[in-house]
């Protein structure tokens, strides 16, 4: 780290402690040559990800947005607020560990259906409805007797 008062590229890490609940590293530093102190700041550079719609339209992930989606599938279901969180954490993570820059919308509802799908099948059947976009009855219908058929092969 050099020196910002007489620019000497050998600085010496005398304090390191953590801040903002760990997502920083305050470090107390000491010039080599001046001896002048001074605190530097380490932080994780987060590159935002970006969703691109059906539409072809891009914009940044909310895990806000997701969770709001995610609550009113499981409106007055027995599915609790730290499950739901839990939820979209799980895919947050999963989608910042794959190190891609743009996911399609499609990766992400598919992955919202897949756990809801075992949370609560009824949560489910509200999220994939919007999702899948159902027309009418019959492919709400078709949806369910898809639920049924894996439900008999399970067992």
């Amino acid at each position: 780290m050099k020196c910002p008062f007489c620019g000497f590229a050998d600085t010496k890490v005398i304090d390191s402690r953590a801040q903002d609940e760990n997502t920083a590293i305050r470090r107390r530093r000491t010039c080599e040559q001046c001896g002048k102190r001074f605190t530097t700041y380490e932080r994780i550079d987060m590159i935002p990800i970006t969703i691109i719609k059906r539409d072809g339209t891009r914009e940044i992930f909310d895990k806000n947005k997701l969770l709001n989606g995610i609550l009113k599938s499981c409106n007055k279901r027995p599915v609790t607020m730290k499950q739901m969180e839990k939820l979209v954490d799980d895919i947050e993570n999963i989608l910042a560990g794959s190190g891609e820059r743009e996911v399609e919308s499609k990766a992400i509802g598919n992955m919202v259906m897949d756990r809801l799908k075992e949370l609560d099948e009824v949560a489910y059947v509200r999220f994939a409805s919007v999702y899948r976009q159902f027309k009418d009855i019959n492919s709400f219908m078709a949806e369910l007797e898809k639920m049924r058929h894996e439900k008999n092969i399970e067992q």
